[in-house]
């Protein structure tokens, strides 16, 4: 899977390959694989460029246009379950 946004967030943040890759604590070549496809992102990879990207998972992998990050909910009571 190619991921064409990881491109785009880096270059729209100045950034370098190398840059992003010391963010991720891996090695240059390492994060060219992700950013060209060659090898398929993590889920906490991808959560953690979101996070520095503030933007959504979503948008990185090209299934919304909206870059902006979800609004998290509010904390609610969890309901109990009785085992009745």
């Amino acid at each position: 899977m190619q991921y064409p946004r990881l491109k785009d967030l880096r270059e729209d943040y100045d950034l370098r390959q190398i840059d992003v890759a010391k963010i991720l604590g891996m090695n240059q070549q390492q994060y060219s694989r992700y950013e060209t496809g060659k090898q398929t992102i993590t889920t906490e990879l991808l959560v953690k460029l979101a996070g520095y990207y503030r933007s959504s998972t979503d948008y990185i992998l090209g299934l919304t246009d909206v870059r902006k990050p979800y609004r998290k909910k509010a904390n609610t009571k969890k309901e109990k379950i009785s085992n009745r």
